[in-house]
């Protein structure tokens, strides 16, 4: 019995090494990290800080209040909590993007019911230009999807023309939808179906904007973005977590980081290849990883392809079944 529970238990550990991403050099800024804060519970979201290196934007599902953190990734403490005023009770805060015009937007977006609520909300408020606890008024803008009600975990500002997009989520595959070139107050804004997505936890663009990435519990999808439409997608490595929730890239584009719901969560960081200072986007083709394939349809991972780190985390969750397996049968021996 001794045997197989070793092999197993080697190939399990291996195939987590081998899905463990590189870590930052320099100033310690960027790297993995544990959020300390016992606050923060259940963070939803992740925005990279474009005005302070190495922080990053956080905040609880729900349950919290309208509270954002400033969490350094360089000892992963709180650096500054921010109260919202202006925006009324938070009801399930999902997602949190930084746009180009300094704003943090938050999405209030999600619906576990799928459908129960007929409009959610987003939040604005400028990135706070010094790291201390403050109170900021927010503008609320009430959103509806253009086909109905649904649940959604991601929001997604992309970098360059500040255009809101919103991916739902649901086991059977989501929609990708683009608010309008503006949001306003005083009238409900109105998000129209652009593409077919995966099931989505959270997503984030690449700082040049020619990349949305998507991930869910066990994997993440990177796909070529122009023109407000998804192109020709990819495998992208992400690391096995227990409550899969959120993504962003690095303010200079050459890595994403990977984070998770629960008490002292981890945000893990994965290098981007071929990445430049201030880009993001890579080699055609490439994950994140070295691997992936462009060619992949969206539609042949929906139908249930198994592919990247999906594979990976099968292995290894098999890999732990039959270690449990077979330490059973041997006290029953």
């Amino acid at each position: 019995m001794r045997s197989y529970l070793t092999v197993f238990g080697a190939a399990a550990l291996l195939l987590l090494a081998g899905a463990s991403p590189a870590a930052a050099s320099g100033d310690g800024a960027d790297r993995s990290f544990t959020i300390e804060d016992p606050r923060i519970t259940e963070s939803s979201g992740l925005a990279a800080s474009r005005a302070h290196p190495g922080i990053y934007w956080t905040h609880n599902d729900s349950d919290d209040g309208p509270y954002i953190y400033a969490v350094d990734s360089r000892t992963g403490k709180t650096v500054a909590t921010i109260t919202v005023r202006g925006v009324g009770q938070p009801r399930d805060v999902e997602a949190i993007s930084l746009g180009p015009d300094g704003n943090l937007y938050v999405g209030d977006i999600g619906d576990n019911l799928n459908g129960s609520w007929d409009h959610v909300w987003i939040y604005r408020f400028p990135e706070p230009k010094e790291l201390k606890d403050a109170t900021v008024r927010a503008t609320q803008f009430d959103v509806k999807y253009a086909d109905g009600a649904r649940n959604a975990e991601a929001l997604m500002v992309h970098p360059k023309t500040g255009r809101v997009y919103i991916a739902s989520k649901n086991e059977d595959g989501g929609g990708l939808y683009e608010g309008p070139a503006e949001l306003t107050t005083g009238r409900t804004n109105v998000f129209r179906r652009v593409g077919e997505v995966p099931w989505v936890t959270d997503g984030a663009f690449s700082p040049d904007g020619k990349e949305l990435v998507l991930r869910s519990y066990f994997s993440a999808r990177g796909y070529a973005f122009e023109n407000g439409r998804l192109g020709a997608d990819h495998a992208v490595q992400a690391p096995l977590q227990g409550q899969a929730e959120s993504v962003t890239y690095t303010a200079d584009g050459s890595a994403l980081m990977f984070g998770s719901e629960g008490e002292r969560s981890d945000v893990v960081r994965v290098d981007v290849d071929g990445a430049g200072a201030g880009g993001g986007s890579r080699d055609a083709g490439k994950s994140p990883s070295g691997g992936g394939d462009s060619s992949a349809s969206s539609a042949g991972a929906k139908d249930g392809e198994v592919k990247g780190t999906t594979l990976t985390g099968v292995l290894v969750l098999a890999g732990i079944g039959v270690l449990v397996f077979m330490g059973r049968r041997r006290k029953g021996n």
